[in-house]
């Protein structure tokens, strides 16, 4: 039989050594990342790609941070409206997101850049913004407001039309147009268009009410919202395109500066390796929304470097002028985008 002393003294070490582990349990517990975005969740990989970005973001980096970091993901709009994300980000409100930039130009008017008509023209030419003086003033912009670019996304887009096919800047004329930025409506204005805000999100409903005879938005977002229901043209960006929308995988600078060296270095080399992969899917749907649209029976037309030129003539005497007049640095950093060739 045990004495009464040793089986003191054996509670007394089961005790100690049971303390002693609480606090590496404690360190042990996954500091969970909830992450939105606006867009539908992908079932395959047919799927919108950014939702597919971002969940090969969250498992790669679960992975490599040993599962000292878990992600929850939420689609659609599923946990906060769209236009509030870039807010909620800047408030540490929001973890994380995938948005288009733009639509926080009204707290951040510099990001209005992102979307502005014809300033860029091709996927190579955004992503070399990146490493551009342009690209490191964004990061100081941005990080200013507590927000830092995880990955870069760039978007073609094309325009989706109800009436009437919409090639040049004359074909705008009388439209109820959607554009998707203030300096994209400007330009719509100049071409005569009636111009409407919203998300992309809300496209198929105003299309499908009339609201919208047609809306500018990217390739992948006009198959996603399923626009090929209601439109009888479109537009793409298979050859050219005035439509290229900065849409990066953001996350809350305060909480990314809460992180350890090693999840930090996780984090940022996840979110890098995943651009080629944004490209190469952005691309792609280029194409498949040309096929996804003329499977459904709309009329598909591409744009040429003529049609672009008219563009930027309108582009350059609305959007380009009151950015550079009305912005703060607006002429420095417009010259610094149109550096980038």
């Amino acid at each position: 039989m045990i004495s009464k002393t040793k089986r003191h003294l054996t509670l007394a070490i089961a005790a100690a050594t049971f303390a002693c582990t609480l606090p590496a349990a404690h360190a042990q517990t996954p500091r969970v990342i909830k992450v939105s975005h606006q867009f539908p969740a992908a079932s395959s990989e047919d799927g919108d790609f950014r939702d597919r970005l971002v969940r090969r973001f969250a498992t790669e980096v679960e992975k490599q941070s040993k599962g000292s970091l878990k992600f929850e993901i939420y689609p659609g709009s599923s946990l906060m409206k769209t236009n509030s994300q870039i807010g909620a980000l800047r408030k540490n409100a929001l973890d994380m997101s995938l948005v288009p930039l733009a639509y926080g130009g009204g707290e951040i008017p510099a990001v209005n850049l992102t979307l502005m008509p014809t300033l860029v023209s091709s996927y190579e030419q955004g992503m070399r913004w990146k490493t551009a003086p342009i690209g490191q003033e964004l990061d100081r912009i941005l990080a200013d407001k507590n927000i830092k670019i995880i990955t870069w996304v760039w978007q073609a887009g094309g325009i989706a039309s109800t009436k009437k096919t919409v090639v040049v800047p004359d074909d705008a004329k009388g439209l109820k147009f959607r554009g998707g930025s203030k300096e994209m409506d400007q330009m719509l204005k100049g071409a005569g268009a009636a111009v409407t805000g919203m998300p992309s999100s809300e496209i198929y409903s105003a299309m499908q009410s009339g609201v919208l005879d047609a809306a500018l938005t990217s390739s992948t977002s006009l198959i996603s919202f399923r626009l090929q229901e209601f439109s009888k043209y479109v537009t793409t960006a298979r050859n050219k395109s005035f439509w290229f929308m900065f849409e990066p995988l953001l996350i809350s600078k305060g909480l990314y500066d809460s992180l350890t060296p090693e999840q930090q270095k996780i984090i940022s080399e996840v979110g890098s390796s995943l651009e080629k992969f944004g490209v190469e899917e952005a691309k792609k749907d280029d194409q498949r929304m040309a096929e996804v649209f003329a499977k459904a029976g709309a009329k598909v037309v591409d744009m040429d470097e003529k049609a672009f030129m008219a563009w930027r003539g309108v582009a350059e005497q609305t959007a380009f002028k009151d950015f550079a007049e009305n912005i703060k640095d607006g002429r420095a950093l417009l010259d610094m985008a149109l550096s980038v060739k």
